[in-house]
């Protein structure tokens, strides 16, 4: 009967998602708000939204179901339990109260009993309070749009949990005191059920449950420890903290510090007595390390005790100062034994951005210019357009003089400048695509939405100036003048600004380019490496990585010795045509080689792509008789770099030459040569290609011409046994070809050579191919 209760709360469950997930889409974006929006954000863009899009107002033809889309969006907004759920679930509908009683699994007791303790008793001692795991537990959906992108400011810690794992039991204690300690430091902790989300147990590496994960800038780092304490964790998290969070300062560089502004980054001191840093203050680092820049003093330290005096702090207590473009005097600062995680947050937040910032990148925008539909409280920025050159220094610089003593609320009118050549998009946009040469404008935005602005040009407004006396110059006077009138109309709620654009998000300046991105992964698998691989698979891996250099320098020096010995033959052969262009009047020299097994791979295996060795078979009898005619008729060819010219004596390869034409004929039977057959042969061999061009005197090729092959071609095709025997030596020649033929001298077998050696050349001889060159014999 329970079994069947519970089938069928799975099916209304599955059902009633179903049924959500197809209610409406994103109520985020029917509002035009971001996922972090505050309640009263939501209710002012409701209120808007509601007005622009009201049935009674509205012509539009889909008015009616876009106002109710709106309605339905704010109230799931609006309501904190709903908008939870949709963020971790993506359920949108009503029903979701049913959804908040399976999410807390409140069932397990709806029948009044508990299975842990039914099947075990008290008497185990576990702590039994799973219900923890599961209120904090979310979906693959959650982790993918809200963990993963909020893990490039925030630290997310994810506990893997199953049912019915009782180590996962056994540690519910320890891993509420890890919530409560490191919770107020800002790091967020979830859960998830491996058995439900295996897929992202999976992806972050985790091998097996309870297992904790840390998700920290877009990368999975899993603790191994077995131990679940305070001090591991903040020692795990510690060493995963990226190396370029924080610096550490003393009296040396303090000044290039805090005059290192010009990188859009307001300047945080963090002033402690102990030589590590507090984890909260790191953590703090990293949330705003896009807009602040750290640095870290020891105050126990001999090298920063002028510090300590320059600016009068309590050695015995936690102080931070907070600088804008000004080095001498912070912006804001405060002292205390231990600073909490969320005044520091708020400080920072509220100082994270320089007097006169550059709009680097969209988020800036957001930040600097957020959007404000509502005319009434419309949000002015002011931006100056200039080039990334020295010489605009001092125009920067007399804007911020102006921004400094401006007594507008940073809350409606914000000062900022921004790079001609680096968000030219943005530029084309509101100057449709022509500019003036002058850079330095001024231009006033209203930012109504993400994409949507409406602008207008200060005319009178000239910051081209050349010399640093902001309060004598005229010129500043007059430009803040007329800044503080247009201000001044613009505010106005009945004032509309005079033009309106379309613009897209700007370039982020400060995106990693691809040799950063390429060690920071590096970085990141180097890392993944050692937490992932243990003392003996390293040891193994060590092996085969040894084995396997090992191998490459034997093969290494084995090629060495292969190229030396190709190199020597070179070298003597360009030794030779040197000295014979030196001498104008002597002839070049015609080199031949004799195969043997030690120039074997030069002659053959290893020639380069192109060349050719072109190779004379004799005996011991015929040497002295074929060589002279084999010189003449390749001496015209001596000049031709590609070519090798040699001899082999057919005693000495036989048997290299036998394997040649049985692996030419496809064939495994071993093949019976007369070597007095052999005698005149000329073969012309291209070893990279692995191909042989064949001359003999009573070859098919070269006795009879095309009427000669046609036949023999017939006869060979009337054998059973293989139908290309005999091609090389023309030993089954029947007997009227035996009749036709000519007795042949050995004065005579070299005679068709010239006429073969141009037609080799021409590429019309017949290639015959092989899979590999056969071992020539060394004995």
């Amino acid at each position: 009967m329970m079994k069947q209760i519970c089938i069928f709360n799975v099916l209304v469950f599955c059902t009633l998602i179903a049924i959500c997930v197809a209610a409406f889409s994103d109520p985020y974006k029917e509002l035009g708000v971001s996922s972090t929006a505050s309640t009263q954000e939501i209710r002012r863009a409701y209120k808007q939204l509601a007005k622009e899009w009201h049935p009674d107002k509205s012509d539009h033809p889909d008015a009616e179901r876009k106002f109710v889309q709106i309605k339905k969006a704010y109230e799931l907004l609006s309501d904190i339990d709903r908008r939870r759920i949709y963020d971790r679930h993506g359920i949108t509908s009503e029903d979701s109260h049913y959804l908040k009683q399976k999410h807390d699994y409140s069932g397990y007791n709806r029948f009044g009993f508990d299975p842990v303790e039914e099947f075990f008793g008290k008497q185990f001692g576990f702590d039994q309070d799973i219900s923890l795991y599961h209120k904090l537990s979310v979906t693959s959906n959650y982790f993918e749009h809200t963990i993963v992108p909020k893990s490039k400011t925030k630290l997310h810690i994810i506990m893997f949990y199953n049912d019915w794992c009782f180590g996962c039991i056994r540690i519910v204690g320890a891993f509420k005191k890890l919530i409560d300690t490191f919770e107020p430091l800002g790091i967020s902790f979830v859960t998830i059920n491996a058995a439900h989300e295996p897929s992202i147990l999976r992806k972050t590496g985790a091998d097996d449950i309870p297992r904790m994960v840390l998700v920290l800038g877009g990368h999975s780092y899993v603790y191994r420890e077995n131990i679940y304490t305070q001090q591991k964790l903040a020692e795990f998290i510690r060493k995963k903290m990226p190396f370029k969070i924080g610096q550490r300062i003393n009296d040396e560089n303090v000044d290039e510090f805090l005059n290192g502004w010009t990188d859009n980054r307001v300047r945080a001191l963090v002033l402690e007595p102990r030589s590590v840093t507090r984890l909260r203050y790191l953590i703090s680092a990293f949330a705003f390390h896009d807009r602040v820049a750290f640095g870290f003093v020891d105050l126990t330290s001999k090298a920063s005790s002028l510090m300590a005096d320059r600016y009068k702090v309590n050695p015995k207590l936690d102080t931070l100062f907070l600088f804008n473009e000004d080095s001498v005097r912070a912006v804001a600062s405060i002292s205390m034994a231990d600073i909490p995680t969320q005044t520091l947050d708020n400080i920072i937040s509220t100082n994270q951005f320089l007097s006169l910032p550059r709009l680097s990148s969209q988020d800036v925008l957001e930040g600097v210019c957020p959007a404000e539909w509502n005319r009434p409280r419309k949000r002015l920025c002011v931006i100056l357009i200039t080039e990334n050159s020295p010489e605009y220094d001092i125009a920067r610089g007399a804007l911020r003089h102006i921004a400094l003593e401006s007594g507008y609320s940073l809350e409606r009118v914000r000062f900022a400048y921004m790079f001609k050549e680096k968000q030219a998009d943005f530029l084309n946009a509101i100057s449709k695509g022509s500019f003036e040469d002058n850079l330095l404008r001024l231009v006033v935005i209203w930012r109504r939405d993400s994409t949507q602005i409406k602008y207008e040009w200060v005319d009178g407004a000239k910051l081209d100036i050349k010399t640093a006396d902001y309060l004598n110059n005229s010129a500043i006077n007059a430009t803040k003048h007329e800044i503080n009138l247009t201000i001044q109309r613009l505010l106005k709620t009945s004032e509309a600004l005079t033009y309106e654009a379309f613009v897209q998000n700007l370039l982020d300046e400060h995106a990693q380019g691809m040799l950063s991105k390429w060690i920071t992964r590096l970085l990141y698998l180097v890392d993944y490496l050692s937490d992932n691989i243990e003392d003996e698979h390293l040891f193994a891996a060590l092996s085969l990585l040894g084995t396997i250099a090992f191998m490459f320098g034997i093969g290494y020096v084995m090629m060495y010795f292969v190229r030396a010995e190709e190199e020597s033959l070179k070298a003597q052969g360009q030794l030779n045509e040197g000295q014979c262009n030196k001498q104008s009047k002597h002839v070049p020299e015609l080199k031949l080689y004799e195969l043997r097994a030690e120039k074997y791979n030069g002659l053959v295996r290893l020639l380069k792509p192109g060349c050719r060795t072109i190779l004379l078979i004799t005996d011991m009898q015929s040497r002295t008789k074929l060589i002279p005619p084999y010189h003449r008729a390749v001496w015209p060819y001596r000049r031709t770099k590609t070519l090798l010219f040699g001899h082999m004596l057919i005693e000495k390869g036989l048997s290299w030459y036998s394997e040649l034409l049985r692996l030419s004929l496809c064939t495994n039977q071993s093949l019976q040569i007369n070597p007095r057959n052999c005698v005149g042969t000329v073969i012309a061999l291209n070893g990279h290609r692995k191909y042989f061009c064949v001359y003999h005197a009573k070859h098919p090729e070269c006795a009879r011409g095309t009427k000669r092959m046609i036949k023999m071609t017939k006869q060979l095709l009337d054998r059973n046994d293989d139908p290309e025997i005999g091609n090389f030596l023309g030993v089954n020649y029947s007997e009227e070809s035996d009749t036709e033929s000519n007795v042949l001298f050995e004065d005579n077998l070299l005679d068709g050579l010239s006429n073969w050696l141009d037609r080799l050349f021409e590429g019309t001889t017949h290639r015959y191919y092989i899979n590999y060159w056969p071992d020539f014999p060394t004995k």
